[in-house]
């Protein structure tokens, strides 16, 4: 770790210009442990970055760059931030950190992951909040994405970031793989219960909705006030790219193939992932055998509330927080119950999960910038 005369970590956030940037930036700076230097956006290289969210406009903070303008072989750095794009339309896409050299309106055109981290003091560590190391089958990932991995070797060295079932292994990580928002969101209640096998790792069906915020920054006409307002539409129905990652970690946990049936939604409101989880229970168990589970799994957990007997987990009740909360529901088919969860897509499911990595990572209190509650109403 690098020494710096504040005795904080010097954090490099790429891609600040975005809502999962804004918000590690807004976590961040109010982070005991750590000093933000450098910031980048392409388009939006050059301004300060109250030009971009007047809200962060107090703090402080450097200017905007473009990638390519970051010195990293001459740069005190400790961790390193992607939140970039992850493989959609960009010509190449480089994975974890992206040396951007120009943008073609909202494409990104980049070099591979290894010329950038070469570049780097090998004592950085990098969190990840895009795609493309979530999936350790590099094949897989070219299935999903459409394009060949650009750097499997870096693959191999990934670290599946899901804090609450991976301290051990994101201690020793270099490179951090920050989970989706739904399958951060699915995955939680779901893993103990296939790992105490009280569920059976066949027929389970995800349905689960998500904020606008979930689609990003960019001006696309779908995400317009008047296409997602006082309204609500499935999308990536039968093959959404999170469907693989939560396969992967249920299985995983099973210990054998899982495939679930997930159809996300897209609902009129900003922020937040509600998923709504149909499981078939094994035999002799009921659905208060999960909620005691799941109670014991998590009982010493900072940011997982198991609800009592009854109460409905809400997206408005974790809204700006790091909290997951879920509960069980009997089914009234029987043999069945219904498990329902929600994060802050922003937040748990990105910004502030990728944080709570970071402080395993370098053994601070883990709570450590995540200690604000839900904001409500």
């Amino acid at each position: 770790m690098a020494e710096t005369n504040s005795n904080k970590i010097r954090a490099a956030i790429l891609g600040a210009s975005g809502y999962v940037g804004a918000e590690l930036v807004r976590l961040l700076s109010r982070h005991s442990n750590v000093e933000i230097v450098v910031l980048t956006a392409e388009r939006r290289a050059g301004q300060p970055l109250a030009a971009v969210y007047p809200h962060l406009g107090d703090l402080g903070l450097p200017d905007l760059l473009k990638i390519d303008q970051v010195e990293w072989g001459g740069l005190d750095v400790d961790v390193v931030f992607c939140a970039l794009p992850h493989g959609t339309t960009q010509p190449v896409v480089a994975g974890l950190l992206h040396a951007t050299h120009h943008s073609v309106v909202d494409e990104l055109v980049a070099e591979t992951t290894e010329d950038v981290i070469a570049a780097l003091p090998k004592s950085v560590k990098v969190v990840d909040l895009s795609a493309d190391f979530r999936l350790r089958d590099v094949d897989v990932y070219r299935q999903w994405y459409g394009h060949a991995h650009q750097a499997a070797d870096l693959q191999k060295t990934a670290v599946y970031g899901l804090t609450e079932f991976s301290r051990d292994a994101i201690a020793k990580a270099s490179l951090i793989a920050c989970p989706g928002c739904y399958p951060t969101t699915t995955l939680l209640p779901l893993v103990p219960l296939l790992e105490k096998a009280l569920i059976l790792p066949y027929d389970i069906i995800v349905d689960a909705k998500s904020g606008v915020s979930g689609a990003g920054r960019s001006e696309k006409e779908a995400n317009l006030y008047a296409e997602v307002a006082e309204g609500m539409h499935a999308y990536g129905l039968g093959g959404h790219r999170h469907a693989p990652e939560i396969d992967q970690e249920l299985s995983v946990a099973a210990n054998e193939p899982v495939t679930v049936s997930f159809t996300p939604h897209l609902a009129p409101m900003s922020r937040g992932i509600l998923a709504t989880t149909y499981v078939k229970l094994a035999d002799g168990a009921t659905a208060q055998d999960l909620h005691r589970a799941l109670v014991d799994r998590f009982e010493d957990e900072s940011f997982i509330r198991v609800l009592e007997d009854g109460a409905v987990p809400a997206t408005r009740h974790v809204r700006g927080s790091n909290f997951c909360q879920m509960n069980v529901f009997p089914d009234r088919v029987s043999g069945r119950a219904i498990l329902v969860s929600a994060t802050d897509n922003l937040i748990k499911g990105a910004s502030g999960q990728a944080i709570q990595n970071m402080n395993v990572a370098f053994g601070f209190a883990e709570t450590t910038g995540l200690e604000a509650g839900p904001l409500f109403p």
